[in-house]
């Protein structure tokens, strides 16, 4: 059945991609200069200011999406058009293959990865990634999450790159686009698939996965290995961040 769908709304798949795209590039969110500051703790709290309206609104729209699967799943097998053509848009957002899949099993995989993320894990990856937003990825590229991408000409050139290297820092049209990459990221890579199964088995009705909780999954973030994991959880605890994930 997916199959013999898949002919049908292609079009209108790529006529959402192409609007999506727009909107990224339309929506520029400037960095403000927080290198400005000369006071630690000031610097900190307008770090934290800015970012989480930005983590707070991609997090809602992952939530929307969450809440249409989760509609979906009541009746799986008697979707409408319009239903299983968003069931294969996010089918191929996400990554997940639906080759050999039925409905059922497709909104399942999903699940596991349309999902928020904790913003304190959000906002302690930012700040140590771009040097709480003064790093040369941050101010000339909105990249506050160190994605790299293999395009010449899709980011900025590290200064210290290897000759045998190819890899650039993406360059991103605003924050938010960097936050969405950076969520989506997480939601659908293999190295962060332990991530997205302790986030299942510890998220219930009445509580959520914490940061501190996830970032001990995130040994494949970074080169430093634990050393990573332990600096991301320090910064939420010393910062107090786990207070934004119970908002």
């Amino acid at each position: 059945m997916m199959s013999l769908l898949r002919s049908k709304v292609f079009f209108a798949i790529f006529l959402v991609a192409v609007v999506s795209l727009y909107s990224v590039g339309a929506n520029r969110d400037p960095l403000p200069d927080f290198g400005g500051y000369s006071d630690v703790k000031q610097k900190k709290a307008a770090f934290f200011d800015y970012m989480l309206p930005l983590v707070s609104a991609a997090n809602q729209s992952i939530m929307e999406q969450r809440a249409e699967l989760e509609e979906m799943a009541t009746d799986a097998d008697q979707l409408s058009f319009f239903q299983q053509r968003n069931l294969l848009q996010l089918a191929e957002s996400y990554r997940v293959d639906t080759q050999t899949l039925n409905n059922q099993q497709v909104i399942d995989q999903l699940l596991l990865r349309v999902a928020v993320l904790p913003p304190s894990l959000v906002l302690a990856q930012a700040a140590i990634e771009s040097a709480w937003g003064t790093s040369r990825f941050a101010r000339q590229g909105n990249n506050l999450f160190g994605q790299w991408c293999y395009q010449k000409g899709c980011g900025l050139v590290p200064l210290r790159r290897s000759a045998d290297s190819r890899h650039e820092v993406a360059k991103f049209d605003s924050v938010a686009a960097a936050i969405d990459a950076y969520l989506h990221n997480l939601n659908t890579h293999r190295a962060y698939k332990d991530l997205r199964a302790l986030r299942a088995e510890l998220s219930t009705a009445e509580s959520s996965a914490t940061g501190h909780q996830l970032a001990q999954t995130l040994l494949y973030y970074s080169e430093l290995r634990q050393v990573y994991v332990d600096e991301v959880q320090a910064v939420i605890r010393i910062n107090q961040l786990h207070g934004y994930d119970e908002l």
